[in-house]
This record gives structure tokens, C-alpha cells and sequence, in this order.
């Protein structure tokens, strides 16, 4: 039996429908906190392994020290990477 949406719901994505989510809800919900938490360590891991392969085909010939404050440039606002490193992203780019 499909399940209608309370008035007014929009799903999260546009191209997830209302039951595909309410399932995802349901599912997550039903975790134990250590499997949401380890969920969201592997997601977060992720993240960061994609930001640092995206810094590494901008500029493949990055030092560790230059890939560090591009990530950085990618999380901190400008003003704290130039306050305190002297890095401005904007002149040397993400």
C-alpha cells in the first residue's frame, strides 16, 4: 500500500519520493546510536577523501603543507587562514 505524504511534505531531495525516504527514516531510526555514530565516521571519512582527491586534481603537484591549507580553505573562513597562516585562498586558489 503506498503511503501519502502529510500535507505540504517535501522530501529532502527532488528525486527521492516520499516513500523511498520514509523508509530511509524508518531504517535510521532504527539504528543503535554506535551504528549512527560509525555511519557518520564513515561518511565524514568520505568527505574528506573526496575534498582531498578534488585539492589533488586542481593542483597535483600540491606539498602536504599546500594540500592541508586548501582543505583548511575549504572548512575555516578566509580571514582565519590569512590571520593565521598568511594564506589567502582567493590568491592562491582552493
Amino acid at each position: 500500500m503506498e503511503q501519502q505524504p502529510p500535507d505540504e511534505y517535501v522530501t529532502q531531495s527532488r528525486d527521492t519520493s516520499y516513500e523511498a525516504e520514509h523508509l530511509i527514516f524508518e531504517r535510521l531510526a532504527a539504528l543503535t546510536p554506535e551504528a549512527r555514530l560509525e555511519r557518520l565516521i564513515a561518511l565524514n571519512r568520505s568527505a574528506r577523501s573526496l575534498a582531498r582527491a578534488g585539492v589533488l586534481l586542481r593542483h597535483p603537484h600540491a606539498t602536504e603543507d599546500e594540500i592541508f591549507l586548501r582543505l583548511s580553505a575549504l572548512r575555516l573562513p578566509r580571514e582565519v587562514l590569512i590571520a593565521l597562516r598568511g594564506w589567502d585562498p582567493w590568491q592562491h586558489g582552493y
